[in-house]
């Protein structure tokens, strides 16, 4: 019996020994203050492979450091290592595009738009109790025939922003309760339109704290804009960055995922200081059909949300058929 362990024991660690022998090496990308390196398999299961299914949405980060992304099939929260630890799926959960969290006085709650289920939602980030649901507001006057929210964000005060970025493109302004409060922007490639108001972010690289929303199909393509928190149009912020999808400030940085493959960095002046994972191929960047087996390590296929964590590293996901997030080290 005991030769019959020690030989299954040896099977095994060959065996995981070739599913770390496959691993690629760590690929260093960006430049000066904003220098990465890449953790090969990170955020796999131990047989090498994804565990989150199709991704189409966003990442977030908790006080305690556990990374939070979104997929088709639920929440899955990973520790800092790459390891599952807890998931929130199912119907309640599925299809979350973009999310936000917030430390408030009964917990971290996280801030979910769902687009294929017509809603923004807010959840418990430890329970996954739900507390409250935004539908849309028919207090708000407008007749559409689809309510499809992209983003979410939260200002200071704990007024929720929703934006209707796959339909009309209005953003919705809620109370913390809930209560629809007034609504702003439209559908076109007028300077104040939106043509596809994909992202959006609380900027607190200003004082007072503003909105920045990607206008990820607005022409010349790619444009970020800031608004006042009282939905006022202060100006376009860049434009020509691709495909915006959305956007997450630390400090004096943001963050700006591009669907065609690249994630941008810019400064406090919104002055690009790296560009992240270039994808060379017009043929693989901004494609969901990349499967596990194609993924290059330090290139990207099509990043569509991101997350800082207090040590400066970066959370990335890819907008993939197969699921993949990616960590990137900061280089002190």
């Amino acid at each position: 019996m005991k030769y019959r362990l020690a030989f299954l024991a040896l099977v095994f660690g060959f065996a995981m020994s070739a599913v770390a022998q496959e691993l690629p090496k760590p690929v260093r990308m960006g430049s000066g203050r904003m220098t990465f390196d890449t953790v090969p398999g990170w955020g796999l299961g131990a047989d090498g492979k994804s565990v989150i299914g199709p991704t189409h949405g966003g990442v977030v980060v908790d006080k305690e450091g556990n990374i939070y992304t979104s997929a088709q099939a639920g929440v899955f929260v990973f520790s800092p290592e790459g390891k599952v630890i807890r998931r929130f799926v199912g119907e309640k959960y599925s299809n979350i595009h973009d999310m936000k969290i917030r430390e408030e006085e009964k917990g971290e709650f996280i801030y979910g738009a769902r687009n294929a289920n017509a809603e923004g939602i807010k959840f418990n980030s430890q329970t996954g109790d739900i507390v409250l649901k935004l539908p849309f507001p028919e207090e708000s006057g407008l007749k559409m025939k689809q309510f499809s929210p992209t983003a979410i964000t939260v200002a200071p005060n704990g007024d929720i922003y929703l934006s209707n970025g796959y339909a009309t493109n209005h953003i919705f302004k809620f109370d913390s309760t809930g209560k629809y409060l007034s609504h702003f922007g439209s559908k076109g490639n007028g300077l104040k339109e939106f043509n596809t108001a994909h992202g959006m972010t609380l900027d607190t690289r200003y004082n007072p704290p503003r909105l920045l929303v990607c206008d990820r199909n607005h022409q010349p393509k790619g444009r970020l804009v800031h608004y006042s928190l009282e939905g006022e149009f202060q100006g376009e912020v860049v434009t020509g960055l691709g495909m915006p999808t959305s956007a997450v400030v630390q400090g004096d940085y943001v963050s700006i995922p591009d669907l065609q493959g690249r994630v941008v960095i810019l400064d406090k002046n919104n002055t690009i200081m790296a560009v992240l994972g270039y994808n060379p191929d017009p043929a693989k960047g901004g494609n969901f059909n990349i499967p596990q087996k194609q993924w290059v390590e330090g290139i990207f296929s099509g990043t569509h949300g991101s997350s800082w964590d207090k040590e400066g590293n970066l959370y990335v996901q890819d907008w993939n058929v197969s699921g993949r997030i990616i960590k990137l080290v900061r280089v002190k």
